[in-house]
């Protein structure tokens, strides 16, 4: 079977799947206002789906040998399709919930199965092209994602953004069933059920997921629903691993733990995309909220950052067969953390030109930064273990890139009153910079027909204004500074990541 075909009908259903991750972030206030929910109520839309994502990813190799992996990739496009039709038909929030739910369960599994089949069906010298490929959807996706459904939403309506699943979902169930054939490892067989695995795996990433996601809103563990939550899936984690390393057939093999460079290459994916989201997700914050950019403006920002990844992936995938990939994977994680550096210098006067360089600096960084890592950490994995050893990897990265968002939101929360007690200690009547600004405030107001008093009053309040826009700025600033410093930080762990060179073990050619 020709290997680009196989290539183009794995990822085509993967990539519809991470857009729709993030296109519904956009559509929300569309959604809430259609289907008359508080915003607390629909972000529950999003929630949902990440929460049965989640679940699934780690179960993906597994489910795959119990049902074969072609026949559980086909029900999974299906569910996927099915869902998207169910969504955009909702008609109510509690309806959209559990058809997103659906919508989960069935996309949960595309990622981790398309990365396996392009490892197994491309030759081990062309591993790098092959996540070269993979590595478009994974980053493509949360990029175009935004701005399709916000197009889409502005355009037609909010419901469009899952009917348009509907016939690349039947195009990609065609290709599946005529260009995917599984090899005999990956055939059906017969396994007893862990369901005391199954239960507490999807109790603690189900409820870690929930925590995640609402931890920042719900102020932390301030909130006992937080503090519960966060309780039951640290128990059900921790009860989850002891119980997979004595099941005969476990839900996740985390035996493959023991390979040091596929250990390791998981921690330096989480803290990658924990940096990746968390940046991200900042820059729309600081431009919409400090910069007065609008939605399409913000989106453009973001938009070359993934252009340059994707011309990174291709040149990274080429280079990794003939030079050092831990040279390649240093360089990457050097100009990632570089870039957020660069980001960490904003302020309230940074111009167009100087806010869209360091994220094109970061798309350069995540491209030559993906391909060496994730072709290191699969190197050695047999191919009989290469789905459990993926669903793994994928379930990593999708965390990190939650505990990214989550740290940063939390952050400039937390900072931004901190900076203002910083800088209230300097703003008192005696201040000849304060008594001055205060003046020329009022004095402005005055000449615009208002009164004394309040002008006196207006000056005061255009002086907080600019005080709080000032510690927001800085509480940005303190952000994207911990994101390069932790991606300096992995940097030592490349050194214990070994090179495969050859064949892998276990046949992988």
């Amino acid at each position: 079977m020709n290997k680009w075909l196989v290539a183009f009908t794995v990822m085509l259903p993967t990539l519809i799947e991470i857009i729709d991750t993030s296109v519904v972030n956009v559509s929300l206030d569309h959604i809430r206002g259609s289907l008359s929910a508080g915003i607390d109520e629909s972000t529950w839309t999003i929630t949902s789906y990440l929460v049965s994502n989640a679940i699934i990813i780690p179960m993906t190799g597994w489910l795959s040998r119990l049902f074969g992996r072609k026949r559980y990739l086909i029900f999974s496009i299906s569910l996927f399709t099915f869902s998207s039709l169910l969504c955009g038909s909702a008609w109510n929030l509690q309806s959209l919930i559990i058809f997103r739910i659906l919508q989960g369960i069935g996309g949960g599994a595309l990622q981790p199965i398309s990365q396996s089949i392009l490892l197994e069906t491309f030759p081990r010298k062309q591993h790098g092209m092959a996540m070269a490929i993979f590595g478009v959807g994974i980053m493509f996706g949360p990029i175009i994602g935004p701005l399709l459904g916000g197009w889409i939403t502005d355009n037609w309506s909010w419901h469009w953004i899952f009917f348009i699943n509907i016939p690349i979902g039947v195009v990609s169930i065609l290709m599946v069933i005529f260009f995917i054939i599984d090899p005999p490892y990956m055939k059906r067989m017969k396994m007893k059920i862990d369901y005391w695995g199954l239960a507490f795996l999807a109790i603690g990433l189900g409820c870690l997921q929930i925590v995640l996601d609402k931890g920042e809103r719900e102020d932390w563990f301030s909130s006992d629903f937080i503090t519960w939550l966060s309780i039951i899936s640290v128990t059900s984690l921790i009860l989850f691993v002891i119980i997979e390393f004595f099941a005969e057939h476990p839900i996740v093999n985390l035996k493959t733990f023991k390979n040091l460079s596929f250990s390791t290459g998981n921690v330096v994916m989480f803290f990658a995309f924990f940096n990746l989201f968390g940046s991200i997700v900042l820059l729309p914050i600081y431009l919409q909220t400090l910069m007065g950019y609008t939605s399409t403006l913000a989106g453009l920002v973001l938009g070359p950052g993934g252009v340059a990844t994707l011309f990174a992936m291709p040149i990274a995938g080429r280079l990794v067969t003939k030079l050092n990939p831990k040279a390649l994977l240093a360089f990457g994680i050097i100009v990632a953390a570089y870039s957020t550096h660069l980001m960490a210098q904003f302020n309230l006067l940074a111009d167009f030109n100087t806010i869209i360089w360091p994220r094109i600096v970061l798309g350069v960084g995540m491209g030559f930064l993906f391909i060496p890592l994730t072709t290191m950490t699969m190197a050695s994995i047999r191919k009989e273990d290469m789905a459990n050893a993926s669903a793994i990897y994928n379930l990593l990265r999708n965390l990190g890139g939650s505990f990214g968002v989550a740290f940063v939101t939390t952050m400039i929360a937390r900072r931004a009153q901190f900076h203002q007690v910083r800088l209230v200690e300097h703003l008192t009547p005696f201040d000849t910079n304060y008594q001055l600004t205060s003046s020329h405030a009022a004095q402005f107001l005055q000449q615009r027909g208002f009164d004394a008093s309040a002008s006196q009053h207006g000056g005061l309040s255009a002086i907080y204004g600019q005080f709080q826009r000032q510690a927001s700025m800085m509480s940005f600033n303190d952000a994207f500074y911990l994101l390069s410093v932790f991606m300096i930080l992995i940097l030592p762990l490349i050194f214990l990541m070994k090179r495969v060179k050859g064949d892998a073990p276990g046949g992988m050619h």
